[in-house]
């Protein structure tokens, strides 16, 4: 049996969700709607608070004329609050690997929109919504560079990472004599390779790529390494009605057009 891309995962997911609450319906066979205000929590009412870290472009980055924060998962987040008849409310950023404990704790945001794969290990602590967004990793290195995925396994090479992140799991798990500097941001770690600090950096390949275009074209990616990974939106598991209202707005979003608009702003065209 073939996978289902993103889109026709999240796609069946809405109608089965849809299907289910049929049945729960009233006697005169109206559904119920999936998920309306009533049936979640928010830490401010009428609006949709998120965290991130925002040092992560082109999905979340801080607009140095503005101020405000900005990129896809910004808009993502934007797109969310106006299907959900809610208004978005981003917080400061915070450092990645702190996202999940923060909505598993609760009472300071209600979601973290943040290039997040979904891994069993943070399923465990927060609940995942469907995917968005379809991601591998990649190894960056200096343009014209010799390296290779064996050559930087070696204690001599210092990989730089996100911390918290699976680009940081692979590079831990792949290239196990290599030191690994774990950083804040991934904008500091492509800067520690382009000046020499470190040989290399594992991190997610749409990133990379829109890093290269856009800030690092002395840096080059040297492998695509195919994880199959899946971006997802953490929240409590103390609020499923959340969960469901936001994967009911991501299907309408893929329905209506919304994120196609979306990923054409960001990355030349729909993924």
């Amino acid at each position: 049996m073939s996978m289902l891309s993103r889109r026709q995962f999240v796609q069946a997911s809405a109608f089965a969700a849809a299907g289910l609450l049929a049945g729960c319906g009233s006697s005169g066979g109206d559904a119920a709607p999936a998920a309306d205000a009533s049936e979640y929590t928010l830490v401010n009412e009428g609006k949709l608070t998120c965290i991130s870290n925002l040092f992560f472009p082109p999905f979340e980055s801080m607009n140095e004329a503005t101020g405000e924060p900005e990129g896809f998962d910004i808009d993502v987040s934007k797109s969310l609050a106006e299907h959900m008849g809610l208004e978005v409310n981003w917080l400061p950023s915070q450092d990645f690997d702190t996202l999940v404990p923060t909505i598993k704790n609760g009472g300071k945001a209600d979601v973290a929109i943040a290039g997040m794969t979904i891994t069993d290990k943070r399923k465990e602590e927060v609940d995942m919504s469907d995917p968005y967004v379809d991601s591998n990793q990649s190894i960056v290195v200096k343009a014209g560079s010799s390296e290779t995925a064996e050559t930087l396994d070696d204690a001599s090479k210092t990989i730089a990472v996100q911390g918290g992140t699976t680009g940081a799991d692979w590079a831990d798990e792949n290239l196990p004599n290599a030191t690994k500097k774990r950083l804040s941001t991934i904008i500091d770690a492509m800067s520690g390779v382009q000046s020499g600090l470190y040989d290399a950096v594992v991190c997610d390949l749409p990133v990379s790529r829109y890093q290269i275009k856009m800030s690092y074209s002395d840096l080059e990616i040297i492998e695509e390494i195919p994880t199959g990974e899946q971006y997802g939106i953490a929240v409590s598991k103390d609020n499923p009605g959340l969960t469901a209202a936001i994967n009911a707005a991501l299907a309408e979003m893929e329905t209506d057009g919304s994120m196609d608009a979306i990923e054409a702003e960001w990355f030349g065209s729909a993924l």
